[in-house]
């Protein structure tokens, strides 16, 4: 039997801006500030998957990052509101995540990572954003709802879980479900194994070389962003974008974003929904076979067939 109290917390949070803007744009530079050590850290792999944090049972974690000859690891505990960092070797700080400039967060992280032996060389300014303040001069953002970032934290959870049995349907290359600190999503990505032509570039505060790799092969990449003036939205994308895309029939409540040149799915829509998780379903589904149907992938040898 399922108790009360085991089944809170699974409803889908509502994310209006209102109550939260303040707190997305803070916790989005605060998790750079990690991102960056996980950055520097880790060895380069295909696409940049070696950059981004992964959901957990708590939070959001950088996963375990060579440090030497040790390991460490950066949590985003939000459940008891803590930056938790572990090593291999024992050693275990914390410090409280509650309203604090981004500069001060900044000099807690440096500091706590000099208390555990671990020496690290960033670029200490945000990527991906159009106003890069240095880390250290960020006094601006400074707010955090304990409340308002567990109901972040919650939204993906529901989103990982959907988009990872999305993931487990495809048999080609595809990504992790990871979350990008740079742009503040969480994404997938399917690749059809065929080179993609040179990313254009011109992302805010970042330079082209890092799309060309990202992009580097043709895909089909879907997520959960909370930006934007609304709640958020699901999306999903393809890299080239195959023509007809932006007319194909979706089914799912989803518009395509002319500016954004992707489809979206409101995550208010979403979670008003008698069925959540199928309305993402068919959302990444269909949008998924928008780009794999026009631009020829090869779907029988791709994925898991039944």
């Amino acid at each position: 039997m399922t108790s009360a109290g085991s089944r809170a917390g699974t409803a889908w949070p509502e994310l209006t801006l209102a109550d939260w803007a303040d707190t997305r744009d803070t916790l989005h530079l605060w998790t750079q500030v990690v991102g960056k050590v996980r950055l520097a850290l880790a060895p380069l792999v295909n696409h940049w998957w070696q950059v981004p944090f992964y959901v957990t049972a708590r939070g959001l974690t950088t996963s375990l990052m060579p440090a030497g000859t040790r390991g460490l690891e950066i949590e985003f505990d939000f459940c008891d509101h803590m930056l938790r960092f572990d090593t291999t070797d024992g050693a275990h700080r914390r410090f409280a995540l509650e309203p604090r400039s981004v500069a001060d967060f900044y000099r807690e992280v440096t500091a706590t990572l000099d208390q555990v032996g671990i020496e690290v060389r960033i670029l200490a300014r945000p990527v991906e954003v159009a106003d890069a303040i240095p880390f250290a001069q960020d006094e601006q953002h400074c707010a955090y709802d304990p409340d308002a970032a567990r109901r972040f934290w919650t939204a993906l959870v529901h989103a990982q879980r959907i988009m990872s049995r999305f993931r487990a349907g495809y048999l080609g290359k595809a990504s992790p479900v990871h979350f990008f600190w740079g742009s503040f999503d969480l994404a997938a990505s399917r690749f059809s194994g065929r080179p993609a032509p040179k990313h254009p570039g011109g992302v805010p505060n970042c330079p082209d070389w890092v799309q060309h790799l990202a992009y580097s092969h043709e895909l089909s990449s879907c997520g959960f962003w909370p930006g934007g003036s609304a709640e958020g939205s699901f999306y999903a994308y393809a890299y080239p974008t195959p023509e007809g895309f932006a007319d194909w029939q979706v089914d799912a409540p989803a518009f395509f974003d002319e500016s954004l040149g992707e489809f979206l799915l409101p995550y208010a829509d979403v979670r008003a929904a008698a069925d959540p998780d199928a309305v993402v379903s068919v959302f990444l589904q269909s949008t998924y076979e928008a780009a794999a149907e026009l631009a020829g992938w090869d779907r029988a040898a791709l994925e898991v067939r039944s």
